[in-house]
């Protein structure tokens, strides 16, 4: 059974850092891309990065670029996302799910979902 568990998520000042973790299990590494999306209320989700598993290749929004940084861990059981300096505008519900289309950039291709874990940017 493939479960991905969000987790790292709190209140935090605007310029502030988190790092997130999506533990992933049931499934082979090689054969998947982890992708972490958020979800602002009353905004449609976005994607914000994702990663191959089997070699690292990874990918960041434009809105997030310089700022997240994703990685994986050498068991490829935990997938990462560093967010630095922090802006009210990171507000959301973030999720992180899985796709055995490695370059899918589209939420419609990931079969699964872990629960969001909430970033809360104050000002």
């Amino acid at each position: 059974e493939v479960q991905l568990q969000a987790s790292g998520g709190g209140l935090v000042q605007a310029g502030g850092s988190l790092r997130l973790s999506c533990a992933a299990s049931g499934f082979s590494v090689d054969d998947y891309a982890i992708a972490w999306f958020r979800q602002a209320p009353g905004k449609e989700r976005e994607g914000v990065s994702r990663i191959n598993l089997k070699d690292g290749n990874s990918h960041y929004a434009v809105s997030v670029k310089g700022r997240f940084t994703i990685s994986l861990d050498d068991a490829k059981t935990t997938v990462y996302l560093q967010i630095n300096r922090l802006e009210p505008e990171d507000t959301a519900l973030y999720y992180c799910a899985a796709s055995p289309i490695l370059a899918a950039r589209s939420s419609n291709f990931y079969d699964y979902w872990g629960r969001g874990t909430q970033v809360t940017v104050s000002s």
